[in-house]
């Protein structure tokens, strides 16, 4: 895909540093330094500060990268959806080619730096990331299955792995298990803002489930994946990690992830038209306290075994 197929507008405004920080999608990089932050300080091993600082600071600049690249190969569809219309892109403040090779800047630097700084075995699952996320679901999938956000949200699931790897320079199966909380989350997460956003998505050609197969059986899907996000989630309490707890704070926000999973399932579309989404607004939102609160419970977990108190 050639950049001048992708952007047509007049770029007559020098792009701002807020224009090019836009681009590294700076919500998703919270997310992914708040869960590599805890692969790293839940892991057996201590890192010293400096080592730390530095590791994810880098893991941020490769989630970034990721972002920017996405943007630049998906600018003709931003353009088209009013959820990204004001990207920098589509907005004409940076050019397609500008965003693709910042976002290839700062993946290379990304990968060599934390590889210097931590180990190499972090910066190769930071590599594997940036290239899956990229390459296969970008660019591969994307476009082409409703089983796109399945298997892509493989990419979003890799930091707490990465920061694990930084202290212990390895993979374990607390790392795998935090991997899949991540992992089984994705689907249910971003069906339920699909269900609301199938007009944009119906919009830009994108074979998302709802436009596919249909909010009704996407309805199902979400709750499916609930139901199977559930003993991945509360099974991570009885590893080392976890503890009494990460496992009643686990208990509780699957018992309430899967209330509002129910409540979606049972809904009609009459329903859901008359008050514009409501539930499934609230589900998304919903899913975004409910990682936050159940890698904030492995966080704090660590925090009391220090003092003793934590684990089992």
């Amino acid at each position: 895909m050639s950049d001048a197929s992708l952007h047509t507008h007049d770029f007559s405004n020098d792009a701002s540093y807020g224009d090019f920080f836009a681009l590294l999608k700076p919500r998703v990089m919270s997310l992914v330094v708040f869960t590599a932050l805890v692969g790293l300080l839940v892991a057996p091993v201590s890192v010293h500060p400096v080592i730390g600082f530095a590791s994810i600071l880098f893991i941020a600049i490769g989630g970034g990268a990721s972002g920017a690249l996405n943007m630049w190969w998906e600018a003709d569809i931003d353009a088209v959806m009013k959820r990204t219309q004001s990207r920098p892109i589509p907005s004409g403040k940076v050019t397609a080619g500008e965003a693709k090779a910042f976002g290839i800047t700062l993946a290379v630097m990304a990968v060599v730096m934390l590889g210097l700084a931590a180990n190499l075995v972090a910066a190769g699952i930071l590599a594997f990331t940036i290239f899956f996320y990229v390459v296969v679901y970008t660019v591969g999938l994307k476009r082409v299955t409703p089983q796109n956000i399945v298997i892509g949200g493989a990419a979003g699931a890799f930091p707490p792995m990465i920061g694990w790897a930084v202290a212990t320079g390895g993979i374990s199966i607390e790392s795998i298990l935090m991997f899949s909380i991540i992992f089984m989350w994705t689907p249910p997460h971003f069906w339920a803002l699909a269900l609301f956003m199938n007009d944009d998505y119906t919009k830009a050609g994108i074979p998302m489930l709802p436009v596919v197969r249909g909010r009704r059986v996407t309805r199902a899907y979400i709750l499916v994946y609930t139901l199977l996000l559930a003993p991945v989630a509360v099974g991570a309490a009885f590893t080392s990690i976890g503890g009494p707890l990460y496992l009643a704070v686990s208990v509780v926000l699957n018992l309430w992830f899967i209330t509002g999973a129910v409540r979606i399932w049972r809904r009609d579309e009459d329903s859901a038209i008359a008050d514009k989404y409501q539930a499934e607004k609230k589900f998304f939102r919903v899913s975004l306290l409910y990682l936050f609160l159940h890698f904030g419970a492995l966080l704090a977990e660590s925090v009391l075994r220090n003092f003793g108190m934590g684990g089992w």
